[in-house]
Order: structure tokens, then C-alpha cells, then sequence
């Protein structure tokens, strides 16, 4: 995730900002741009990038410190970052974020939309009836900002199930607590993924992770695996990949139904972690390319946060190797998988390092093995092939 900050005052923000807690301007995610920005009402109601008057409330620049300049890190604007959004183009705050706050994404007031992108898709809200249903669902639309944010990166295409009925894609968001014939499941169907809302209480999730005996279990997580079978479908099975696919995940075409009740009554292989990223993944090929395209989601990410902060990991080996991070490059756009390989895992090592030291679970509990970067390879590639959007 890029880095941002507020145009007014030159504060650090996070990309879930409404409001920056030093100047108090309004921010906005600008779909656009793939920028947060300060943001001024006009008299015609519409929603602006302020233009900056005064030198003095310019943002700071990089040579100030760390974090200064736009986006931080080495320089006012790191590998891969956007420029500026510049003052001009109207804006409307999206229905989510006007009406229940649960958004900070914008609409361009040109075109005839009330959802942003991220939110254009949900087919089914929570019930806000509900007692806590509007605090959970905050919290849901928090996690599918961050993938919405990632499939722009990407430029991969988005269609929406009003757009495309047959091959777009939709959000329902359902808790077992309301009236329902079947228990309500995480889970994707032909384009519609489905979240179990109640996983927005961390105590429930990690009950759910505990009983499940994962090493991992977030929101964000679920958006991110989910959104995989969507991709297969799209990519894969309608991209003519399948026997690529085939090739390095196995063959989808065996059973489904009877290899997960395989996998839930004997468990994985004992030597699933030499070809798989968790024990799942060695349940099913489709179940295998969702947990690395998941992966694949969660590395690129972090590795574009981690350059954008100026993270760099230097550690020497027994050997008097050097192993190091310190990535010069954009891990959404880059054509070669390696580099972001050679530089994730030593970040890993020293994140999980950091979170033992503080006490805390890995923060990335997982070993790739060397087929498993094969496999994540693999998807970057698809990934690459399939951008629409530059």
C-alpha cells in the first residue's frame, strides 16, 4: 500500500482516513488518481483538491526528514508512486461514505454513479437493523478497500454483476444470526462471493481459526482468497490456461465435494508444506491457487508498503552471506517474479522477528518452499498478462 499524506498540512494519513487528525480536512480516496486527498466542499456541494495558497501549508519536502514529501520514504515520490492528484476534477462522496460512513472512497461528479468502485458491487448489505451489524460492516468494507485497492494496482478487469450479469462480480455480506435455511458461509459462487459478517468480531475469527486449526485468519484474508476463485474463473478457465494451470496446481477436474471431505477427515499430507502454502491448499488445485493467489495479494502489498517507508532488512549469514531487502522497484508493475521473491523473504524473517519480540504471533506464519514461488510465478505472470489497466 502506498503511502499518503494530507495536502494542507503535509501529516501522514492512512488510507482509511476520513479526516486528517492534524489540520481536520476532509480526505478521500480518489479511485482515479489511486490517491488520498485532502478534499474542499464547494459551493455547488462537490468535493475538490484544495489548491495549496501558502508555501507554509505545503507538504514538507522528503529532504525534511523519513517520512516527508508525498508518499515518504527515499524521496518526495518512490518507485511506482502516483503523482499528486492535481485541483480540478469535481468529486461526490460515495453513497456509503455520505450515508453510513462506512466508505471514504469518491465518485467523479461527471459520471451518473452514487457507489464507488469498491462498493459497486455489493449485491447484499448487512442487515443495520441489527445491534453491531453497522460497526462489523465497517469494518468488511475497510478490508475489500484494501482489495479493491490491489485489483487497480494490478489493472486487472473489474466487472460488476449489473455490468455483466454472467461474468461480473458481487458481494454479499450475511450473518448467521439473521433468519437464513442454510448456515451462511464464506465462500464464492459464479461470481458471488459471499462473507460471513460475524468473522468482523476478532473474538468469533479467531475462535473460527482455532477450531479450523489455521495459522491465519483475517478479513482481509478471505477477500483475498475468495477473489482467487473468482480470478480463476476469469483468467484461468476463460483466459485458455488451463493446462498451464494444470501444469503446476494439478488437475481441477477431480471431485470436488469428495476432496474437501477427504481433506476435513484425514488432513493434509504429511509433506504438504514442501509443495503448499497452508494445509487447505493441498485439499483441492482450486483450493491451491486460491491460497496463492492470496499469498501472491499479500506480498505485493506489503512489499509496495514496505518500500514506500523506506524499510530496508540487512542481515548477515553464518556463511558471511548477505541476505537483504531493500526493493528499488514496484512489485505491482514488475515484469520478473524474482526480485520480489529475493526481497520478501528476509522482510518476513524480520517481521516475524519483530512481532516474537513483542510478544505476538508471526506476523507472516508461513514457509515457501521453492515450489511454492514456482507456483506464486505462475500467478504473477496470469497477473501480468491479464492487465487491462495501466
Amino acid at each position: 500500500m502506498r503511502t499518503f499524506s494530507c495536502q494542507v498540512c503535509g501529516q501522514p494519513v492512512y488510507f482509511e482516513n476520513t479526516q486528517c487528525n492534524h489540520c481536520g480536512a476532509t480526505l478521500g480516496f480518489l479511485p482515479d488518481k489511486l490517491a488520498l486527498s485532502a478534499l474542499q466542499q464547494g459551493d455547488d456541494g462537490l468535493w475538490r483538491v484544495p489548491v495549496i495558497q501558502s508555501a507554509s501549508l505545503a507538504p514538507p519536502p522528503a529532504s525534511k526528514g523519513r517520512f516527508g514529501g508525498w508518499f515518504g520514504a527515499r524521496s518526495a515520490r518512490p518507485v511506482g508512486a502516483a503523482p499528486p492528484p492535481e485541483p480540478g476534477r469535481a468529486y461526490r462522496k460515495c453513497a456509503n461514505y455520505e450515508q453510513h460512513d462506512v466508505c471514504n472512497w469518491m465518485v467523479p461528479a461527471d459520471t451518473d454513479e452514487a457507489f464507488c468502485a469498491a462498493c459497486r458491487p455489493n449485491q447484499v448489505i448487512p442487515n443495520l437493523a441489527r445491534p453491531g451489524n453497522l460497526d462489523k460492516w465497517f469494518r468488511i468494507e475497510r478490508s475489500k478497500r484494501r482489495l479493491a485497492y490491489s485489483l487497480l494496482r494490478l489493472g486487472l478487469p473489474v466487472r460488476t454483476k449489473a455490468e455483466d450479469p454472467e461474468g461480473g462480480l458481487a458481494f454479499a455480506f450475511l450473518s448467521s444470526q439473521d433468519a437464513t435455511p442454510e448456515p451462511v458461509m464464506t465462500g464464492h459462487a459464479s461470481g458471488l462471493i459471499t462473507i460471513n459478517i460475524d468473522e468482523a468480531d476478532a473474538a468469533a475469527r479467531e475462535r473460527m481459526r482455532v477450531d479450523m486449526d489455521e495459522q491465519y485468519r483475517t478479513l482481509l484474508g478471505h477477500f483475498r482468497h475468495e477473489i482467487g476463485h473468482y480470478y480463476w474463473d476469469l483468467l484461468i478457465r476463460d483466459g485458455g490456461r488451463l493446462e498451464g494451470f494444470r501444469a503446476v496446481f494439478g488437475d481441477e477436474r477431480e471431485d470436488y465435494a469428495t476432496a474437501l471431505n477427504d481433506h476435513y477427515a484425514n488432513g493434509a499430507p504429511p509433506d504438504w508444506e514442501d509443495r503448499f502454502v497452508s494445509a487447505y491448499a493441498a485439499s483441492h488445485p482450486w483450493e491451491d491457487w486460491s491460497e496463492t493467489w492470496a499469498h501472491y495479494l499479500h506480498i505485493v502489498d506489503t512489499l509496495e508498503t514496505s518500500a514506500h517507508f523506506g524499510v530496508r532488512i540487512e542481515r548477515r549469514l553464518p556463511d558471511g552471506s548477505v541476505q537483504r531487502s531493500d526493493p528499488d522497484f514496484d512489485p505491482y508493475t514488475i515484469d520478473d517474479f524474482e526480485p520480489i521473491a529475493e526481497n520478501w523473504l528476509p522482510l518476513t524473517f524480520a517481521l516475524n522477528s519483530l512481532s516474537r519480540s513483542m510478544g505476538q504471533p508471526d506476523m507472516y506464519p508461513f514457509v515457501l518452499s521453492q515450489t511454492m514461488i514456482e507456483k506464486l510465478g505462475f500467478v504473477h505472470r496470469v497477473v501480468r498478462e491479464s492487465r487491462v489497466r495501466d
